[in-house]
């Protein structure tokens, strides 16, 4: 995380406890028991951790909200761990349709090294709560297949692991499940069992739809040494027809910006509905309930306005990616609307915007009403000439009301922006 965003980070003073403010924000979905949990947390310091297992390059949008639940309970005084799979990333835990394809230990240990990094920006290491990052391969490398067996396999019930949500829907599915996959929430609850020996970690966190790993943990460490821990389920962030943005649904928004760029993730939020976004400042965010029943209100009596749209957008922008590409993306989003110079915008920025957009190659002196029909805002070239006559077309935010006009010098000597109305957009792109 930026260090300007580390810097500004508050909780709620106005909530008389870290629990109160995480319940309030929505972020507990599920718990073990809430009062037992609630007040270990206000007798504290305890430690907390969530796992980040290296199954692609990059973490998502999941993996933001465990992330801020760490920071706002280290900002509380507890104690954060981060957790990267070194070992469960070689088997990834079961998708719920279809076994995963395995990395290679080579490629795994790459993406170690990327997700603790990224990890890393969004906790602090200094400080009274300092942060820590561990690697679950320092403790499973050097356990033999017997050792697992005698000394974890045997505190599990095969009956009780068969009803794990995750497990019981494989089972059900053509696909079935290998014994690789089954095993995952073992080797899942060993970690919460190795953090509790050697950190005194009582705390875990993750999604909701994980619960039947979290427990895992949490039932070994009761059997093995008679203690109880706890664990916190966040709900899942889903799209309007209800699937999660992950990699396995093909919808996850990426933190890494070579991913996901930082105007694309801008845009993203940016695009929120109106029913989904004071539940996203509430998660995502850092702005007090104050703040939020602001833009609440705003959301009523003003929805055209989008204020608490364009609030997200740059508050999530400039946690991921810090400020500077935070103003950039608002810009460029603005810029591309009509609302300010797109020549002004960095060429990179303008690339990254652009490349959202429907595309056609063109070069000056290329008729517009030709690139509306290559760029697919018109279907033919009459329908081209009736917008234009109809004051409905913008090259680069400039009306064009000459039916026979020709595309002029580009911006930054490449890119064009085509505009139908207020919000249909398109580019071109030099290619030579």
């Amino acid at each position: 995380m930026p260090t300007q965003a580390l810097a500004r980070q508050r909780n709620d003073a106005t909530f008389p406890t870290i629990w109160d403010e995480l319940t309030w924000r929505g972020l507990v979905h599920v718990s073990t028991d809430r009062d037992a949990l609630a007040e270990a947390l206000a007798a504290g310091p305890v430690t907390a951790y969530c796992g980040f297992d290296p199954t692609a390059p990059s973490l998502h949008l999941g993996h933001l909200t465990q992330l801020l639940v760490l920071r706002r309970l280290q900002l509380a005084g507890h104690h954060p761990i981060g957790l990267v799979g070194g070992s469960t990333g070689l088997i990834g835990d079961p998708r719920p349709s279809a076994e995963r394809t395995l990395n290679s230990p080579e490629t795994v240990a790459v993406w170690v090294e990327r997700l603790r990094d990224q990890v890393g920006r969004f906790l602090d290491f200094e400080g009274a709560a300092p942060a820590r990052m561990v690697n679950n391969l320092d403790w499973t490398a050097g356990l033999s297949a017997i050792d697992f067996l005698r000394d974890i396999g045997k505190h599990y019930r095969v009956g009780t692991m068969l009803k794990k949500d995750a497990v019981a829907a494989r089972l059900n599915s053509e696909a079935g499940i290998s014994y690789t996959e089954f095993s995952y929430q073992i080797l899942q609850g060993y970690d919460f069992l190795q953090l509790y020996r050697q950190h005194g970690c009582t705390l875990q966190t993750g999604g909701s739809d994980q619960w039947g790993n979290l427990t895992s943990g949490i039932d070994l460490i009761h059997r093995v040494e008679g203690a109880a821990v706890h664990a916190i389920g966040t709900p899942l962030i889903t799209n309007s027809d209800g699937r999660k943005f992950s990699k396995s649904e093909g919808t996850a928004v990426w933190l890494d910006p070579e991913s996901t760029t930082p105007y694309a993730f801008f845009q993203f939020w940016l695009n929120t509905a109106d029913a989904d976004v004071v539940e996203r400042l509430k998660v995502f965010t850092f702005l007090s309930r104050d703040e939020i029943g602001a833009l609440e209100q705003s959301v009523r009596d003003r929805p055209g306005a989008r204020e608490a749209q364009r609030r997200l957008a740059w508050e999530v922008t400039a946690l991921v990616h810090g400020d500077e590409a935070a103003d950039a993306a608002r810009d460029a989003s603005a810029a591309l609307f009509g609302s300010g110079d797109l020549a002004a915008l960095p060429p990179a920025m303008l690339e990254a915007a652009l490349a959202e957009l429907p595309s056609a190659p063109g070069e000056p002196g290329t008729p517009v009403a030709a690139l509306l029909v290559a760029t697919g805002l018109t279907t033919s070239a009459g329908e081209s000439r009736r917008a234009i006559a109809q004051g409905g077309v913008y090259v680069d935010n400039e009306r064009i009301v000459d039916a026979e006009a020709v595309l002029g010098p580009m911006l930054h000597g490449r890119f064009a922006v085509l505009r139908r109305g207020k919000r249909t957009l398109a580019a071109v792109v030099r290619t030579h």
